[in-house]
């Protein structure tokens, strides 16, 4: 009797285990600011703590102005380890309604042409594995009719077959737009369905999905073992702003506690157009190191 229930709390608890992770950076947390100092950029990220980095667009090409194998080493000298990159699905223009944040000098700021998977993919495809990071993130792709959903669904069943030939995972970023439907029919749940489950799997935006109306945990829960990757950000109770993680309404420990169901393997801290970066990423890692012990 007494050896049952030791056995079934050893149990329980197995059951119950989260496991710590290194905690990861999204470098579009510094768009506008890691151009200006690259090497600088990543010394100072490294001395927070990060130690996994999901690189993304570049002004200056390619990645951050350097060769794949140059960022890499760059990333490596500093005590991380560089597991992900980020490409758009379509050629690049803003949703209706959104403007070109300014730059330094106060006036919009202007991207270089952007290569996407639609037009480019192999050429993103080996270049990325030229890196040797383990996966490869479309970080949007258009979703507003269903005609672009099939487009979008089409490319990311292509390039899936392209990067596990090339030995990397890839897998499919979410906005808030996904969730939002399109004549009846939900994007995100169609790009869940029609796309290979195996050459496919989703970097689960925990805030994005929030400001969807999705519940994290019961998307894992349908789809247990689709979401090796996510990105962690806090909403405030509107869900119109976003702040660094620990400091709004999001549940993360409900949600981290259901990371082995996701299939998580690794998660990126990420916020958008922060108004002081540095002070949002040292906020965000004290909260998960500290408070959440993720």
């Amino acid at each position: 009797m007494l050896g049952g229930m030791v056995l079934q709390g050893k149990a329980t608890a197995l059951l119950n285990f989260r496991g710590s992770h290194p905690v990861g950076l999204q470098l579009f947390t510094f768009f506008g600011i890691i151009d200006d100092d690259v090497k600088g950029t990543l010394s100072k990220i490294a001395a927070v703590g990060y130690k996994e980095m999901e690189s993304a667009f570049s002004k200056k090409g390619g990645y951050y102005g350097m060769k794949p194998k140059e960022f890499k080493a760059v990333v490596n000298d500093l005590g991380m380890s560089w597991k992900s990159h980020h490409v758009i699905g379509a050629p690049f223009k803003l949703p209706k309604g959104y403007k070109m944040p300014a730059g330094a000098d106060g006036k919009p700021m202007v991207i270089p042409p952007m290569l996407n998977l639609r037009d480019n993919m192999q050429e993103l495809v080996d270049g990325a594995a030229e890196g040797g990071i383990q996966y490869l993130v479309c970080a949007n792709s258009p979703t507003g009719t269903l005609e672009e959903i099939k487009a979008t669904v089409k490319t990311l069943n292509r390039t899936g077959e392209a990067a596990k030939k090339a030995g990397m995972q890839f897998c499919y970023h979410n906005h808030d737009m996904e969730f939002h439907p399109v004549k009846g029919k939900t994007p995100y749940h169609l790009l869940l369905t029609e796309t290979d489950p195996q050459n496919v799997k989703m970097e689960l935006d925990l805030a994005w999905a929030t400001k969807g109306g999705q519940d994290p945990v019961e998307l894992f829960k349908a789809h247990p073992g689709r979401f090796p990757l996510w990105h962690v950000k806090d909403l405030d109770a509107s869900h119109n702003e976003i702040l660094p993680v620990g400091s709004g309404t999001i549940d993360f420990k409900r949600i981290f506690d259901k990371q082995e169901v996701a299939g998580m393997k690794h998660f990126f801290v990420e916020h958008d157009m922060p108004k002081d970066a540095f002070t949002s990423i040292k906020s965000s890692y004290a909260y998960l190191t500290k408070e959440l012990k993720a």
